[in-house]
């Protein structure tokens, strides 16, 4: 049962169901078979690309589709409601473009952006380090300026995309002042010395390849350094705050997913002569699932519309990653449940969705620092 949804616009609603075909045709029928094997999906992403799905929220004059946070955000909803692995890429991917049109000179972003916004290059994001996850400012790889180049040298832990992608936007500390000592690149993925160590054995997203990337005195041109030495750190939590609406919308097309498919066993099975849908106690669970969804769904929209009405939104976006991942932990722990043992096995893909869900709580900010930063939001 598809999301109901109100969309600004009729252009809009199109989107809308342009993308629940492409999810239906081209990613549901392979999704189990990409996570069984751990296989990335490249050419989904080429796939999602050449619809114009890949560059939503960003202007058409840079190659963009020109839609708001509010429009771009459901259409990932939708993606990852089939496939979580390819809507964390989306986001990610969104998230890896964000410095470049933010920080980027006209010439940086029309060299750049119009190939990486429609899909022909695939971006990582490289920020926190083995040791600097939570605290990004206590990074340790660094670039150091050597006549027109920086040469990179470090390693960045937990990189989506890690080894798959074509470039990456890397955080690397230019000099000794804490977190105003942060500078952002845009790196190529063919840069001599750059390599990514063995993939992580993940709970889930098997098919989003996570590993590390190592830089080995790595040569970037200066050209390629976004924005002035120093702002690195700004960048990166400016573009996090969007990153986290991008992992909200995730988590609510997970659980969305997770319900519509316990609903409709619910639906089906029955036990002491009757559907188990109609025994109060499940009717009950199901409800409270259908409540978690739609309020999660409705914490993202609120932040995303006032990101697109250019209001200050940051309490917001952590209030929205905190509600929807914890929310959809729930709902996938409890779609098993409506399962039973079938929900236990793999032939159901409700296993699937509660591996999938845990990491959310964890990255782009685990929950805790949500709460932090919400407190402190409430502080000031």
């Amino acid at each position: 049962m598809p999301a109901e949804r109100l969309m600004p616009t009729e252009e809009s609603t199109e989107l809308i169901d342009l993308t629940r075909s492409i999810v239906d045709k081209e990613l549901r029928p392979i999704v189990d078979e990409h996570d069984r094997e751990a296989r990335f999906p490249r050419e989904v992403f080429r796939t999602l690309g050449r619809a114009g799905l890949l560059g939503l929220p960003y202007p058409e004059e840079v190659g963009g589709g020109g839609q708001p946070y509010e429009v771009y955000l459901q259409v990932v909803e939708e993606i990852a409601s089939a496939w979580a692995a390819v809507g964390v890429g989306v986001s990610v991917h969104a998230l890896s473009c964000f410095g470049l049109f933010e920080q980027g000179t006209t010439e940086q972003q029309q060299a750049w952006l119009p190939e990486m916004l429609a899909g022909d290059q695939l971006g990582a994001y490289c920020l926190s380090e083995a040791h600097a996850g939570s605290d990004p400012a206590a990074m340790r790889t660094r670039a150091v300026r050597d006549g027109d180049d920086y040469v990179l040298t470090g390693a960045k832990a937990w990189t989506t995309h890690g080894g798959q992608a074509d470039f990456y936007k890397v955080m690397a500390r230019t000099s000794d002042d804490g977190g105003k000592g942060i500078s952002c690149f845009l790196v190529p993925a063919d840069s001599a010395g750059l390599t990514a160590d063995v993939p992580e054995q993940k709970m889930g997203l098997m098919s989003s390849t996570t590993a590390t990337m190592l830089f080995d005195g790595v040569r970037v041109p200066a050209e390629r350094r976004l924005g002035q030495e120093g702002q690195g750190l700004p960048i990166a939590l400016a573009g996090l705050d969007a990153g986290r609406l991008g992992i909200a919308a995730v988590a609510t097309g997970v659980a969305q997913g997770a319900l519509d498919a316990a609903i409709a066993y619910a639906q089906e099975r029955e036990a002491f002569g009757k559907a188990i849908i109609d025994h109060q106690g499940l009717g009950f669970l199901l409800a409270d699932m259908a409540a978690a969804v739609e309020s999660a769904r409705a914490t993202y929209l609120h932040a995303a519309r006032l990101k697109d009405a250019g209001r200050p939104y940051g309490r917001q976006a952590s209030v929205a990653k905190l509600v929807a991942t914890d929310n959809a932990m729930k709902v996938t722990t409890d779609a098993v449940q409506v399962l039973g043992g079938a929900g236990y096995t793999k032939d159901f893909p409700v296993e699937r969705y509660m591996r999938e869900t845990k990491v959310m709580q964890i990255f782009e900010g685990t929950n805790q620092i949500q709460r932090m930063v919400i407190a402190r939001h409430l502080a000031r």
